[in-house]
């Protein structure tokens, strides 16, 4: 929703944050991520929409006052938000790749893998659901293609189902990213 302030309740980082209460696993980079949106919306965000609610009631009768409504409204979303992300932090655990074994896949893994049907080859880094982000080819461990490659070795074929149908790949590569 943006406001004519410019003030947009978008997150800052487009992270989908669905299941509350339980522990997830994050890289140092994706959990500082996730902190610095939830200092941006505490400060910044929760100024803003103060800001826009004043600016709203001095318009006058507030029982007609749409712009208000939307103001008060988005302030609710933002509250939400913020509490969702205290949660997330709260119950968020960090990897360290140090303990990880990168003679399977496993989250951090950098997996390079061939699709045996036309040859075409990838790389895909297995991240958290709340960190990846396909443009820099970091795969959900939850996707289906992360689940499918979890514990598969070098050489190991495997089967996917993908919402286009089955693929089959081959892991040509496995690596911990740095």
């Amino acid at each position: 929703m943006r406001f004519k302030n410019g003030f947009n309740l978008k997150p800052v980082f487009n992270f989908n944050i669905t299941v509350m209460g339980k522990v997830s696993y994050y890289t140092e980079e994706g959990l500082q991520k996730i902190k610095d949106e939830l200092q941006h919306l505490k400060t910044k965000g929760r100024s803003d929409i103060s800001r826009q609610i004043a600016d709203a009631r001095d318009k006058g009768d507030l029982s007609e006052n749409a712009e208000y409504d939307a103001a008060k409204d988005a302030q609710g979303h933002l509250e939400a938000k913020i509490a969702q992300l205290e949660e997330v932090v709260g119950n968020a655990r960090l990897i360290d790749p140090s303990k990880l074994d990168d003679s399977k896949v496993s989250i951090l893994s950098t997996v390079s893998i061939k699709n045996i049907r036309n040859g075409t080859q990838a790389a895909y880094t297995i991240v958290a659901e709340e960190e990846a982000d396909l443009k820099l080819s970091k795969i959900s461990i939850k996707s289906p293609i992360g689940q499918g490659l979890l514990g598969k070795k070098v050489g190991d074929r495997v089967t996917i189902q993908v919402p286009a149908g089955k693929m089959d790949f081959e892991i040509l590569k496995i690596s911990l990213e740095s």
